[in-house]
């Protein structure tokens, strides 16, 4: 199982916390496939979420059943991943985000995931959000779900990965506190997780927008870069070139491999 958690300013600014995007995506490899009728196939699994306070009480807990696509044939090697995404708001503190895990079919497995989860009081200054890296460009939307940040509709790349065919990087991010109007300078960066030195680096602008939060969104291509873990750093900056916040996320890459298709909303 994968975990991603983004975090993001609560629209509420009467409310003290964040809202916490969390979004679950369980390989559809390790599943069992039980038939369903005549060459018709389907696996099950039990999602459990928790969010965990310090002292072990449980603030968020969800139970949900996960179903793939129905198949023909076990043999068939690509089995679509199932996902599931949660949006919850939550007060500042220390906590534990835990994803279990239990095949309907595979008696006995469970596989228990735990992430820590800091949310702590924001500046005053400008600030970056959480990055989310996209499996496809963020479209504009009217629509109101999960899926949807910042009038954007976000697929969400399960692990931060970007495998065969996914030679584009695209990301959303949002800045908070820019004054109506003010010019941006965004400056995206790419270096490997265990490196000091950029191999990829590009430039974009964003305006401040009155009464809201500012939207990044942001692509890179990627096609030239190795397979290997890597960080990307969004820096804001001000028309002196003055750095005024910067936010990083790991992503990986690996064009040999199959990625989990990211769910999106559904037409």
């Amino acid at each position: 199982m994968i975990l991603d958690v983004a975090r993001f300013r609560n629209e509420d600014l009467s409310v003290k916390g964040s809202v916490v995007e969390i979004y679950a995506t369980v390989p559809g490899q390790a599943l069992i496939y039980k038939r369903r009728g005549p060459k018709l196939f389907q696996a099950a699994a039990t999602l459990t979420l928790e969010v965990l306070k310090s002292d072990g009480t449980a603030v968020y807990q969800e139970t949900i059943t996960l179903k793939p696509p129905v198949l023909s044939d076990t043999t068939i090697s690509l089995k679509n991943p199932v996902s599931f995404q949660k949006r919850i708001a939550l007060p500042d503190g220390a906590y534990t985000l835990r994803g279990h895990v239990r095949d309907q079919y595979r008696g006995g497995r469970v596989t228990v995931v735990d992430v820590p989860l800091v949310l702590e009081a924001e500046s005053k200054g400008l600030i970056v959000s959480d990055i989310v890296v996209l499996a496809r460009p963020a479209s504009k939307s009217l629509e109101q779900s999960n899926f949807i940040r910042g009038n954007f509709s976000l697929t969400r790349a399960p692990g931060g990965l970007y495998a065969r065919g996914a030679d584009q990087l695209f990301f959303y991010a949002e800045l908070y506190n820019a004054a109506p109007d003010q010019a941006l300078q965004l400056r995206y960066r790419i270096r490997p997780a265990d490196g000091v030195k950029d191999l990829l680096t590009t430039a974009a602008s964003a305006t401040g927008m009155a009464g809201r939060s500012t939207p990044v969104v942001g692509n890179v291509d990627i096609s030239k870069l190795p397979a290997g873990d890597y960080f990307l750093t969004v820096e804001v900056r001000d028309a002196k070139n003055k750095l005024l916040s910067a936010q990083k996320t790991l992503l990986r890459r690996n064009p040999a491999e199959y990625a989990p298709a990211g769910a999106a909303l559904s037409r």
